[in-house]
C-alpha cells in the first residue's frame, strides 16, 4: 500500500512525532525488556548488530501503535503497524508481539533493523530514510525492508540451529 495521501512536507511535520513516540517506545522497553540470551546475542551479531548487548526485548500480546492524532492518522494511512505486525524494533529495543516470540526469522529480521538503525545513526539517521521509504513506494517495497528480510533469508539458510 502507497501512501498517496501523505506529501513530503507532511512527512516533515510527521518526524519529530515519530521520533518522540519511537524514543519512549525504545524507553519502555529498557525498562521493561528482557536481555537477549547466548542464541540471539549470536544472531544479532551474524545480522550486523555492533552491539548485541544493548538490546532489549519486550514481549507484549500487541504491537503498540501511534494512535492519536496526525502520527495516528498516518500510520493508518501507512499501514506501517498494524494488527498483524508481529515485531517492531525502535533503535536498541524490540517489541515482540507474544505469538511470535519464538519465531527466529522475524527476531532476525528485527536484529537487521538495529543494524540499519547503527549504520544509520539511531532515531535520528534511521526514520527519516525509513519512513520516507515506506511512504513514496510502500512499506512492503521499502529498500531497508528489503535489506533486512533478505540479510535474513541469507543468514537463515546458511546457519540453521537444532530445535532446543
Amino acid at each position: 500500500m502507497i501512501a498517496m495521501n501523505i506529501t513530503p512536507e507532511n512527512l516533515a511535520q510527521l518526524l519529530p512525532l515519530a521520533i518522540k513516540w519511537a524514543q519512549d517506545g525504545e524507553a519502555f522497553i529498557m525498562r521493561s525488556g528482557r536481555d537477549l540470551d547466548a542464541n540471539e546475542v549470536s544472531d544479532a551479531y551474524l545480522a550486523g548488530v555492533r552491539f548485541p548487548e544493548k538490546i532489549k526485548i519486550a514481549v507484549v500480546p500487541h504491537i503498540p501503535r501511534p494512535v492519536d492524532g496526525l502520527l495516528g492518522h498516518a500510520n493508518q494511512e501507512v499501514g506501517l503497524v498494524t494488527d498483524a505486525t508481529g515485531g517492531l524494533t525502535l533503535n536498541y529495543g524490540i517489541f515482540l508481539r507474544a505469538d511470535c516470540a519464538k519465531d527466529r526469522a522475524l527476531l532476525f529480521h528485527e536484529f537487521v533493523h538495529v543494524a540499519q538503525y547503527e549504520r544509520l545513526g539511531s532515531f535520528v539517521g534511521f526514520l527519516p530514510e525509513y519512513l520516507d521509504q515506506c511512504v513514496r513506494l510502500g512499506y512492503p517495497q521499502a529498500p531497508l525492508e528489503h535489506e533486512a528480510a533478505e540479510t535474513t533469508r541469507r543468514c537463515l539458510t546458511r546457519h540453521s540451529r537444532q530445535p532446543q
